[in-house]
């Protein structure tokens, strides 16, 4: 991948037609956030909007395998080629790293400065064009890409993830505290893993609790958008890539379309 430095004014120029843009953000690895945004992705692209997809997590970069791209970025005289396409009513392009990378199995050794850069690429120099929504998938914690990512985007809207656990909740606190100190608009709290829907009976077993992503919403004081329950037919959709030829086969689907309703501005 060829990287290149660019400065605030460029990036905020090359997202200047995105309507909205969306990050989900989580303290804690491994609590959906890739899953939420695909997933979220599917249910605006199906109400007729124009979304793009932007994978921030540069060393773990899963989310083009869920959504089902496969390919190579291509450029043109203005930028770089999203790969695209057609979900419902709408549209989805996506960029990722692991569309730039030879070897997928190969790990993404990058420090700081080259992984601020390539985000920063991401926003500029792709052809995102006009767009409704803009959704960025980014690792856990708080450091070089989400950083960059506010810096980036001045009162960048943001959506936090957490299961049920209380440990996964502290750690989505400290993200709470990171937004506050980069201004960030937060949206709302999602939990996730909040119960197991049986795929025979369809019945619901609370394997990991429910309730730690509300209580963290009130303590916080933000809007609780709701929970979404761990389902094997959604996994195995997202495993082989075909999250969007299945969309409605899920139940954690439905949980996220009651979600997205919340989120559309009119």
């Amino acid at each position: 991948a060829v990287v290149s430095t660019q400065s605030t004014g460029e990036v905020v120029a090359g997202i200047s037609e995105i309507r909205n843009i969306i990050t989900v953000l989580s303290g804690k690895g491994g609590v959906g956030k890739s899953t939420t945004v695909a997933v979220l992705a599917g249910t605006l692209a199906s109400s007729g909007l124009s979304v793009g997809v932007l994978d921030a997590d540069l060393c773990g970069p899963s989310l083009s395998r869920m959504i089902g791209l496969k390919g190579s970025i291509h450029s043109c005289e203005q930028g770089w080629l999203p790969l695209s396409a057609s979900v419902g009513k709408g549209r989805i392009s996506a960029v990722s790293l692991s569309f730039l990378v030879e070897n997928q199995d190969e790990a993404v050794i990058w420090r700081g400065p080259k992984k601020t850069a390539m985000i920063k690429q991401f926003l500029s120099d792709v052809c995102w064009g006009a767009l409704d929504y803009l959704l960025i998938d980014t690792p856990p914690g708080t450091s070089d890409e989400h950083m960059t990512i506010m810096e980036a985007i001045p009162n960048c809207s943001v959506v936090l993830v957490t299961s049920p656990q209380a440990v996964a909740a502290a750690d989505v606190l400290r993200q709470v505290t990171f937004c506050k100190k980069t201004n960030a608009n937060v949206l709302g709290i999602i939990e996730t893993m909040s119960g197991f829907v049986c795929p025979n009976c369809s019945d619901c077993g609370l394997l990991f609790g429910k309730g730690g992503g509300k209580r963290l919403a009130e303590y916080c004081n933000i809007e609780f958008l709701g929970y979404v329950p761990i389902d094997p037919n959604l996994s195995r959709l997202l495993d082989r890539g075909e999250l969007f030829k299945n969309f409605q086969s899920s139940a954690s689907i439905q949980s996220y379309t009651e979600i997205t309703k919340k989120l559309i501005k009119p």
